[in-house]
């Protein structure tokens, strides 16, 4: 998804849907795919980047002479950032096309939103390629980074991207010179492209991209969504049990007993620590585990079974008295 062409197939491409009432059952092999590929469960992060990611594209529309307002996503691994900004990605791409269909007798309209990862130990010459590289903007070794960077700005204008999203923010490190020329390149982009900017990374906020001026002005400029573990309880709400009953009427099992995950939700959520990542994935074999075994249901003793990731088997693993 990090070029045009893979984000466009991403974004307009029908994502998986639970079964419906009527339809006709699907084969073993259909319901294997479709529990691996699985439906994006819509938690409270996903809710509350939507909404920011709106009101900030409609408040920065025609902001012309400073950077426009940001968000960044942050919190730890496995707790659905990736998720939450795809998905809003993908929102913001179809509302756009929909307002915008390509005119006749071109293949492809304009490319409103734009996927970067930032590559580990990114330099702002190999950052700005990545932006090069999404919109297959030609460059060379002899180019310098100010030339990538002006052919970067003027296509990226050019082709209408009005959101930018860029993941794994907390690979870059402005305590280091290249580091600090990355961000600065980041900071002169947002300055120049007429685009609503969002990060995400792990635990943004304990790395040192919030340090010293850089860290300041970014502050300043963004707001912060915690994209955090799921509580057992929030006042006399219970937001994760809620997740597992969406989690549950999307599988397709065939005999699979309504309401039995929702009441495992203290065991659950004691497993995954609350992190929606571990929470999906464990539900998720579990369902493949009973289509292969033909138990077709999921029950305790088979999410007993199911080995997690090794995040949440850390936090699972009994401590030793020293």
């Amino acid at each position: 998804m990090t070029t045009w062409q893979g984000w466009q197939r991403f974004a307009t491409t029908e994502p998986p849907a639970p079964p419906r009432p009527g339809d006709p059952p699907r084969s073993t092999e259909e319901r294997l795919a479709y529990h691996s590929a699985f439906v994006t469960i819509r938690t409270p992060a996903i809710s509350q980047l939507a909404t920011q990611v709106r009101t900030l594209m409609i408040l920065g529309r025609h902001q012309q002479t400073t950077a426009r307002p940001s968000l960044i996503v942050t919190g730890p691994a496995a707790a659905g950032k990736t998720t939450a900004l795809l998905n809003v990605g993908r929102a913001c791409h179809l509302a756009h096309t929909r307002k915008n269909p390509a005119p006749p007798g071109s293949a492809h309209g304009a490319a409103p939103v734009a996927y970067v990862l930032v590559p580990p130990g990114a330099t702002a010459k190999t950052l700005i390629t990545e932006f090069a590289r999404y919109l297959a903007i030609p460059t060379t070794t002899r180019m310098t980074q100010t030339q990538i960077t002006d052919a970067v700005c003027h296509t990226y204008t050019q082709a209408g991207v009005q959101l930018v999203l860029i993941d794994e923010i907390h690979r870059l490190n402005p305590r280091t010179t290249t580091g600090a020329q990355a961000a600065d390149l980041l900071k002169d982009l947002t300055e120049r492209l007429p685009a609503t900017f969002v990060y995400a990374g792990i635990n943004v906020t304990d790395t040192p991209l919030f340090t010293g001026t850089r860290g300041a002005q970014l502050a300043a400029r963004a707001t912060l969504i915690t994209c955090g573990p799921l509580p057992a309880r929030h006042g006399t709400r219970q937001p994760f049990r809620d997740v597992i009953t969406d989690i549950e009427n999307a599988l397709d099992l065939t005999h699979h007993t309504p309401g039995t995950l929702p009441r495992h939700a203290p065991y659950l959520h004691q497993r995954t620590a609350g992190r929606i990542g571990s929470l999906t994935r464990l539900i998720r074999q579990a369902a493949i585990t009973a289509i292969h075994d033909g138990t077709e249901r999921i029950t305790k003793t088979t999410l007993d079974a199911v080995q997690l990731d090794h995040l949440a088997e850390q936090h699972n693993r009994p401590t030793r008295n020293r």
